[in-house]
């Protein structure tokens, strides 16, 4: 007779080893196989370490093949930069040398450019379109899954997700944490600025054809100079992303690499084993990259997850370091995308039974998680994650090193997975 178990009765010793585990195997990966870009060798070589620590415990594991551009996602931040710079300076030059009269030409060519740069932002880093993709040069990724088969029908399925990936450096975070936030007077400004110039051109336009009297006139003749303002935060803009620096990933987000490893390694040494329920452990390339690997795997196995013969949830684990901002992110992609309620409240439940009352609902308001990658495609999903939303001072940069990592909120969001993975198996 098969008997569920309750977290209450898993074995502590158990999660303990896999934390100090997880420590060790972070900083061996790292030491190891150097800078993960999105989709590189390295990557690839630490997964294939990943898989040979998974086929000790679980029943089937593989690759699965996709094609990405690693640098299409933030690459914007000097396409769109450079559009901004040429067209403020060729409209400014235009119209002092009196190639065209006045300035409303220029404030033309200057809202076109804005508004095309907006609109790449837009697709590329808040709906995480693959927009740019077309115009660069792809390579083969790898998404690596494991599987832990029940000893009966399949009859529900968790998937325990974490990317391996690594992100570029972001300059701000890396030179400006802890003095001053260069990360909002960078991105802030540049956003910010080109959405006022955006405005600023359309509302001349429309003042060159309508008689507002001295606003008019002040518009065509003097609102341009906001434009060379613009331009200025686009310099910050273009020297936002070092393409050249990864960062270690130690947090983010071997910590989530491992949390997946962990559930099936957890569940095998403490001999546990379900009747109808099969726990997968996918670990994903290409999250830095704009969820590539994440959209790659949804998309592939979307007919798979919905079906409605084998509930599947997906719970994605980025980033547990920091215990006090520990939660359960039921809102992804800056707010625009709401994941499963209920999956949601079954990990936020399991999070207090196993003893972390201070986790809540929380939201990934910039940015994403790869959760929202199955969202999107109508798989039943949700993020567990613990980062100073801040964002904390390793947050894509080099500290973000094995000599970072937070044993206890390792620990923590272990119990969290593993009561998360009872309780779905429990679930009637």
């Amino acid at each position: 007779m098969y008997i569920k178990m309750k977290f209450s009765n898993f074995p502590n010793a158990v999660i303990k080893e896999n934390v100090d585990y997880t420590v060790k195997e972070i900083t061996n990966v790292i030491k190891k196989y150097g800078p993960r870009e999105s989709g590189n060798d390295n990557c690839f070589a630490a997964e294939k370490h990943l898989k040979k620590e998974l086929d000790q415990f679980c029943d089937e594991t593989h690759f699965e093949e996709y094609k990405m551009a690693p640098k299409a996602f933030l690459h914007f931040t000097k396409t769109v930069a450079v559009l901004i710079i040429i067209a403020v300076i060729a409209g400014l030059v235009l119209a002092l040398t009196n190639v065209i009269s006045g300035f409303f030409a220029a404030q033309c060519i200057v809202g076109v450019v804005v508004g095309i740069g907006l609109l790449i932002t837009i697709f590329e880093f808040l709906m995480y379109k693959q927009f740019a993709d077309t115009f660069y040069k792809k390579i083969t990724a790898h998404n690596l899954v494991a599987t832990r088969k029940p000893r009966g029908e399949v009859k529900r399925r968790i998937v325990i997700s974490g990317h391996i990936d690594a992100a570029y450096e972001w300059r701000p975070l890396y030179y400006g944490k802890g003095k001053y936030n260069l990360m909002g007077l960078s991105m802030g400004g540049a956003i910010g600025g080109a959405i006022l110039s955006f405005i600023i051109a359309v509302i001349t336009i429309i003042a060159n054809f309508a008689d507002f009297g001295a606003f008019s006139t002040f518009m065509l003749n003097y609102s341009y100079y906001f434009h060379i303002l613009t331009a200025v935060f686009m310099v910050g803009l273009f020297l936002f992303v070092d393409f050249k620096t990864i960062s270690p990933g130690a947090n983010d987000n071997l910590t989530g690499t491992y949390a997946a490893v962990c559930a099936l390694r957890m569940l095998d040494m403490a001999g546990v084993e379900f009747e109808n329920t099969e726990v997968v452990a996918m670990i994903t390339d290409g999250e830095e990259a704009g969820l590539r690997g994440a959209k790659a795997y949804a998309k592939a196995h979307k007919a798979e997850f919905t079906s409605e013969g084998v509930e599947t949830a997906v719970l994605c684990c980025d980033t547990l370091t920091d215990l006090e901002y520990l939660n359960v992110y039921s809102r992804d992609m800056t707010g625009t995308v709401k994941h499963d309620q209920k999956f949601s409240q079954l990990v936020l439940d399991s999070a207090k039974e196993a003893g972390y009352n201070d986790a809540e609902f929380a939201n990934v308001f910039f940015g994403s998680s790869d959760a929202a990658a199955f969202t999107q495609e109508g798989i039943t999903a949700t993020c567990l994650a613990a980062m100073d939303p801040a964002p904390a001072d390793y947050y894509h940069n080099r500290r973000d090193n094995y000599d970072r990592l937070v044993p206890k909120a390792i620990e923590t969001g272990y119990k969290i997975i593993i009561a998360s993975i009872l309780n779905f198996d429990n679930k009637e």
